[in-house]
């Protein structure tokens, strides 16, 4: 897919242009897992809350490109290139039409993914994977959710449905894409515990609003040349942008939203909710409507840690504080983290049930 960006005279250039930007890339945008500091869990389990830091050199020298900004030349190149990438199938607008997401019952849910037997296979295989540690085996969705509850299972189905719009085609980017599934579905099994545990409004989309967050990677993981993916991939979220930007005119959050809306023609409630919570990296707490601040951090949130956990930047989140991280990619979200329905998130992410289902999610590379 990537020679519908990549004429064989532009080979040369591409790979100086590379080069180029890993020497002039500052230390201030290197992995975040470098940046990520452990501390302690104090004993009151309460978010520190302060005022925003100075914004950091390196996210004052970004600048977020969106669509309108780009080249016509260009922006024909990623548009062709998105058009490559297949549909998934008609049961993904049911399950995210907002009259779905409103009532979603076990028994609407099992109904739409039994008319894709291929997905009910896979859905119901994974849920009995070691990655969920259920004791005793499942045969029917139904059955999952009473286990999982229907968000988890929702997010499972979504995983898969989106699974057949992004299939490497070269083996030796295999690994990369399945990084970004684990990742995927550690982030939305963080944010489905962590909307139960905070009781935040609407509550039920956070899980799919991560898992759509990720759309954005896996397109851009399918057009940029297959020799730098893993190398792109271990970058912070900063780092990831500029060098996406630099290669193909956009970051990863302005591509998901093209593939999303033009392409794909999601919601557009939800459109909006999973892009401007990927925007979070550059947007300021001042700059977003005080009500919508906690369902957008904690999305923002749960996909770096997904990112994290899967990538072994982060080993656990037994001892890891929100509040503390002083990742350059984190920096606004540390600002969001002081909004009084966030208080009990540290204790949400240390609670025993979370830390077990973490470690749990975590087996299955250990065991490799």
């Amino acid at each position: 897919m990537s020679n519908l960006l990549l004429s064989v005279t532009a080979v040369p250039l591409l790979a100086l242009a590379w080069w180029g930007f890993r020497r002039s890339t500052p230390q201030a945008v290197r992995p975040a897992h470098k940046a990520v500091v452990q501390m302690p869990v104090p004993t009151a389990m309460a978010p520190v809350a302060r005022d925003e830091a100075p914004v950091p050199e390196a996210l004052i020298r970004f600048h977020w490109c969106t669509e309108d900004q780009m080249e016509p030349d260009k922006r024909d190149r990623l548009m062709a290139a998105i058009r490559d990438i297949p549909h998934p199938p008609q049961a993904l607008q049911r399950i995210l039409s907002p009259d779905f997401m409103a009532r979603a019952s076990s028994t609407e849910l099992r109904e739409v993914i039994m008319g894709e037997p291929l997905i009910a296979a896979k859905v119901l295989a994974s849920i009995n994977s070691p990655f969920y540690g259920l004791h005793t085996p499942v045969t029917d969705l139904g059955q999952a959710v009473t286990f999982l509850g229907i968000h988890s299972v929702h997010s499972t189905c979504l995983q898969h449905m989106l699974a057949g719009s992004f299939k490497p085609k070269l083996p030796g980017v295999q690994k990369t894409f399945e990084t970004l599934w684990k990742a995927s579905a550690i982030a939305s099994e963080i944010a489905s515990r962590l909307d139960k545990a905070l009781h935040l409004p609407v509550q039920g989309s956070l899980a799919t609003q991560v898992v759509l967050s990720f759309v954005g990677l896996l397109a851009t993981a399918s057009v940029i040349p297959p020799t730098g993916l893993s190398a792109w991939l271990q970058r912070d979220r900063l780092g990831r942008a500029r060098l996406e930007q630099d290669l193909l005119g956009l970051n990863s959050t302005e591509i998901g939203h093209l593939l999303l809306t033009h392409r794909w023609s999601l919601p557009t409630g939800l459109v909006t909710d999973v892009h401007e919570g990927s925007r979070l990296l550059a947007t300021a707490p001042q700059d977003i409507a005080p009500e919508r601040v906690p369902r957008l951090a904690l999305a923002y949130l749960c996909a770096r840690l997904g990112e994290r956990l899967a990538l072994g930047q982060l080993s656990s989140l037994e001892n890891y504080l929100p509040a503390e991280d002083e990742a350059v990619d984190m920096h606004h979200l540390r600002a969001c983290l002081a909004h009084p329905a966030l208080n009990r998130l540290n204790e949400a992410l240390h609670s025993p049930d979370m830390l077990r289902a973490v470690r749990q999610m975590q087996a299955p590379a250990a065991a490799d």
